[in-house]
């Protein structure tokens, strides 16, 4: 499995983005696929994740702001991100979640980053 982040950049703050991950392999049809982000000096922390039933969930830093979507033919993930402020600032990375063996394992994009200028 491969999962390749991309659009992330540097905008001012209110400004908005849209982070997609593209996976590859096989991701099997039961999963979860989030955005995680980490920000210098920080632990990462989930930001959104939406399963393959469509069920979705928000850290509440960023509900209302961001949006989490999928697309299952295309094995896409997004994230909208709008009214960004500066402490939006991070490398998010596209995770992928499978079961496996009685538990989950987790598959970790290379991450993009986003930085938000005051």
């Amino acid at each position: 499995v491969q999962l390749q982040a991309s659009g992330g950049g540097l905008v001012q703050a209110g400004g908005s983005l849209r982070l997609s991950c593209a996976a590859s392999g096989n991701i099997f049809s039961l999963n979860i696929m989030g955005w995680y982000r980490q920000a210098p000096g920080k632990q990462r922390e989930l930001v959104a994740t939406h399963t393959s039933r469509g069920l979705t969930n928000y850290a509440d830093s960023v509900k209302d702001r961001f949006t989490i979507a999928r697309d299952n033919d295309k094995d896409t993930l997004y994230l909208q991100v709008k009214n960004l402020k500066p402490e939006d600032t991070a490398v998010y990375y596209c995770n992928l979640r499978i079961p496996l063996r009685g538990s989950w394992y987790d598959y970790w994009g290379q991450g993009t980053q986003v930085t938000v200028s005051s």
